[in-house]
């Protein structure tokens, strides 16, 4: 299992940017996939996730703001953000919740940072 984050950078506050994550070794249609975030100093924090029916959750931080969704033929999960804010500079992980014979087993691939300047 392998992710792969992509699409992180410089931005002005109200700005837009869209995360991509690249998926391999497993079918990003069968599991629940989250958006994860750190800032150093600070507990990880619960972005996005959606479920294996494609419902969607959102951090209340993030809410009308940003928007899960997955390309199943890509493998690709995506995590479009808009109307940035400083408050949300942060490493950005994306998280694979892999169902196993032996119960359920957490993927992270390497983090994109994200940088909002004010």
């Amino acid at each position: 299992v392998q992710l792969q984050a992509s699409g992180g950078g410089l931005v002005q506050s109200g700005g837009s940017l869209r995360l991509s994550c690249s998926a391999s070794g497993f079918a990003i249609r069968s599991h629940e996939m989250r958006w994860e975030r750190h800032v150093p100093g600070k507990q990880r924090e619960l972005v996005a996730r959606i479920t294996t029916a494609d419902i969607t959750y959102y951090g209340e931080s993030v809410k009308g703001r940003f928007t899960i969704a997955r390309d199943n033929d890509k493998n690709t999960l995506y995590l479009q953000m808009s109307s940035l804010e400083p408050e949300d500079t942060a490493v950005y992980f994306c998280n694979a919740a892999v169902v196993t014979l032996s119960g359920v087993k957490n993927y992270w691939g390497l983090g994109t940072q994200v940088t909002v300047s004010s």
